[in-house]
């Protein structure tokens, strides 16, 4: 059996970070994360299998930016940007992450844990709805990313929140 260890990312995890799960048109993603967390503002979990980072995802305190998932839950702290290797992909591991972030939430004295789910991913949100998370409101994720020649692009994808009692 594969075991996945759950633990904060640390400084010297980004470089293996940027080798083994790398982001088209981000290259500090990881490095963005980490300074949220040494901010204090979210808690960015690594997931590793063999030594390698098998996953990533974060838990950002201070909720989604979305103005329609504030309106409709207020600060209710986001998992987001999960991510695991393709080749590890329905093996435990996104559950494994998402299982840490909500005990996290719950050490914090959060009755709440909130992620969303892209319109176009229906195997994540299969994962999601088996974990418990439900539908509350339909929002446009926003977000932008610079390619490796220079070009800003901006983003939009249809998504919905969903939420989690944790008490």
């Amino acid at each position: 059996m594969d075991r996945t260890e759950i633990r904060l990312c640390r400084a010297e995890d980004i470089a293996p970070l940027d080798r083994h799960l790398p982001a088209p048109g981000a290259p500090t993603r990881h490095a963005d994360r980490f300074a949220r967390q040494e901010a204090g503002q979210g808690t960015y979990l690594i997931a590793w299998r063999d030594g390698r980072p098998a996953g990533h995802g974060q838990v950002r305190w201070d909720g989604c930016a979305a103005p329609e998932v504030r309106a409709a839950v207020g600060d209710c702290p986001e998992f987001n940007g999960l991510d695991v290797r393709e080749e590890l992909r329905g093996r435990g591991v996104g559950t494994a992450l998402i299982l840490a972030a909500e005990e996290l939430a719950r050490e914090r004295g959060r009755t709440l844990l909130g992620l969303g789910v892209a319109h176009d991913n229906p195997r994540a949100a299969a994962l999601y709805a088996r974990l418990g998370y439900a539908p509350v409101t339909a929002y446009t994720d926003r977000y932008a990313y610079t390619d490796p020649a220079g070009r800003r692009h901006a983003c939009a994808d249809a998504c919905t929140f969903l939420v989690k009692r944790l008490d």
